[in-house]
């Protein structure tokens, strides 16, 4: 799927998460529901960082473009280390290393980890990355037409702002881990949620996905599930334009709701 379809299916999973926990007892404040959805949003465009193309290798510059090159060359050398007779050849590394559920539990268990050692600066770096993110994707028209500046200093006071709001008691530090110095630890699982949410947006496309990597199906260890040939679409069709992102904004919007009690 298209970077904007990925943003909007992470903001709606989020949004879902949310009238889950609250039908479990455990609701989340309203800046947990907000900041997470905003989280979700932008690491659901992250798993993209192995392709040059993508929205993500674009939205912090030199910065980002490097770390792409990077990411793709490291994606690249896993498949290769990895794959056996039956799992094809390649030349590059897009949808490999970075499209499996290892990689989105480790860098989720990541950023928890950054959030929980590193204090506020942490919090906020993760924050900031991560609404930018958000803003490239749930924003795209406008964020195209402004300069990157203009979007990192947006993202750098929504992070400051946001940060604050959750700081204040009962707004969401130590929302579901309570535990003495566990604030900030649930970050990590809109991380982990948007990531997931890129494979199966992806699973769903003509190529597939290998999201269940390093487990092998069948014969082939970096299998790409998805469904029936027939029933999968090509990125940026109709398909996704016309039908997937006006069912994730219908979807997030009764998420949303619910979690905030309205039903």
């Amino acid at each position: 799927m298209m970077g904007p379809a990925h943003s909007l299916s992470g903001a709606a999973a989020w949004l879902g998460v949310g009238a889950a926990a609250a039908a479990f007892d455990k609701p989340m404040p309203w800046p947990v529901l907000l900041v997470g959805a905003l989280i979700c949003a932008g690491a659901a465009l992250a798993p993209d960082l192995d392709h040059k193309s993508a929205t993500i290798s674009r939205a912090f510059g030199p910065v980002s473009r490097g770390l792409c090159e990077v990411v793709d060359k490291l994606s690249y050398a896993v498949y290769k280390a990895t794959r056996s007779s039956a799992d094809p050849r390649r030349s590059g590394g897009h949808r490999t290393l970075t499209h499996t559920w290892l990689w989105a539990v480790l860098i989720g268990a990541g950023a928890s980890a950054a959030a929980v050692t590193g204090g506020r600066w942490a919090v906020l770096a993760i924050l900031f990355v991560h609404l930018v993110l958000a803003v490239e994707g749930l924003l795209w028209r406008a964020a195209r037409m402004s300069s990157d500046v203009l979007v990192w200093l947006l993202g750098a006071t929504s992070a400051w702002i946001l940060a604050g709001v959750l700081d204040k008691p009962g707004n969401g530090a130590d929302w579901f881990f309570t535990g003495p110095g566990q604030e900030y630890l649930w970050l990590g699982l809109p991380i982990v949620l948007g990531a997931l949410v890129h494979d199966i947006g992806d699973a769903l496309t003509v190529s597939g996905c290998p999201v269940l990597w390093p487990i092998p199906v069948g014969r082939k260890r970096w299998y790409p599930i998805g469904p029936p040939k027939g029933m999968r679409f090509r990125a940026g069709s109709w398909v996704e334009l016309k039908v997937l992102m006006p069912a994730f904004m219908v979807l997030g919007g009764v998420g949303g709701a619910s979690a905030l009690g309205f039903f």
